[in-house]
C-alpha cells in the first residue's frame, strides 16, 4: 500500500529527471503541491532519453527511435543526441512539442515509488522535492484540510502504482528477450554530404546501443514466434525495429537546433495533465 515515511523505502531503477526524491507525507507536505506555471517542462529539457514500458512502446515508436540501454537493456525513447539537450522541449519557453507522445515516465513526474525490501506488497510514494513544480501556493495541493490526499493526489498514487505494474511486465519481457539472445549492439551513423547530395568523407557514429537483431528473430522456431505473438512481445519487437527510421528525424532536429531554429511549434503554455489511473 502507499504510505508515509516508514522503515527504509528504496527507489529502484534508473531515475533521470529526479534530483531529490523524498517520501510524501502529510507532516512534511501539508499545504504543498504542484504549480505548473508557464514553463511546465523545464524539468525535461536536459534529458535526451526517457524510459518507456511495454504497454506504451508501440505508441512511442511512432514518434521516437526506441532503443535499449545499459546492462539491464532499459527500453528508452530517444529525444536527443547528447546529454543535456532534449530536442522536443523548446528551451526558450519550457514547453513540449504539441501532439508528440509524452511517455508515462514523464507524466508521472515529480512522483515516483519507493519499494520496501522487507514487504513486496508495500510501497511509498515519493516526490522530487527539488522540482520546479513544487509550490507552497499550489494549483494542485497534495492534501486537503483534513490531511487526506486530494483527488489529484489519489490519481497520482494510482498512476504510480500502475506504472510500477508496467515496469514489472517490461522486466519480464526483457528477461525473455535475453533468454532468447535477441539483443545485439547496434549503431546509428551520420553520412556527411556535399552540396550535390553526394557522400563526402566517412560516416560518423552518433549513437551506440542495444537493439533486437532481425536475423535472430528470423531464426526463431515457429513455436517461439507463436509464443511471442501470443504474449504481445512480437509486436514490441517490430515496433522497435520500425522506430529506427526516426533517427533521421532526430538528426534533422539536432541540425536545426544548432542553426538556432525551432524545429516545430511548441504546445504553448499547456501544463502536463494531472495523472490518471
Amino acid at each position: 500500500m502507499a504510505d508515509a515515511n516508514q522503515g527504509m523505502p528504496e527507489i529502484q531503477g534508473t531515475l533521470p529527471l529526479y534530483k531529490r526524491p523524498e517520501p510524501l507525507n502529510v507532516q512534511m507536505h501539508r499545504g504543498k503541491g504542484l504549480k505548473y506555471g508557464d514553463r511546465p517542462f523545464d524539468f525535461l529539457n536536459e534529458t535526451h532519453f526517457v524510459p518507456i514500458t511495454i504497454g506504451e512502446l508501440a505508441t512511442a515508436s511512432a514518434h521516437y527511435p526506441v532503443v535499449f540501454l545499459g546492462p539491464n537493456y532499459l527500453p528508452v525513447a530517444v529525444m536527443g543526441l547528447r546529454p543535456g539537450e532534449n530536442l522536443f522541449v523548446d528551451p526558450a519557453t519550457g514547453t513540449f512539442e504539441q501532439y508528440r507522445y509524452l511517455p508515462a515516465f514523464v507524466r508521472r513526474y515529480p512522483f515516483v515509488a519507493a519499494s520496501h525490501p522487507d514487504d513486496a506488497d508495500r510501497f511509498t510514494v515519493c516526490v522530487d522535492a527539488a522540482s520546479h513544480l513544487m509550490s507552497d501556493n499550489p494549483d494542485q495541493p497534495f492534501f486537503n484540510d483534513a490531511g487526506e490526499p486530494t483527488p489529484f493526489m489519489q490519481n497520482a498514487i494510482d498512476f504510480v502504482r500502475g506504472f510500477e505494474t508496467d515496469v514489472t511486465a517490461t522486466n519480464i519481457m526483457i528477461k525473455r528477450f535475453r533468454e532468447l539472445d535477441l539483443f545485439e549492439e547496434q549503431t546509428t551513423r551520420f553520412q556527411p554530404r556535399n552540396a550535390q547530395g553526394e557522400p563526402e568523407g566517412e560516416a560518423i557514429v552518433i549513437a551506440t546501443y542495444w537493439g533486437i537483431s532481425n536475423d535472430k528473430v528470423r531464426a526463431l522456431s515457429g513455436d517461439v514466434l507463436m509464443e511471442l505473438r501470443d504474449n504481445a512481445f512480437l509486436s514490441v519487437i517490430y515496433a522497435h525495429m520500425f522506430s529506427q527510421s526516426h533517427w533521421e528525424l532526430i538528426l534533422n532536429r539536432a541540425s536545426l537546433r544548432r542553426q538556432g531554429a525551432n524545429p516545430a511549434p511548441a504546445s504553448g503554455t499547456m501544463a502536463p495533465p494531472p495523472p490518471e489511473a
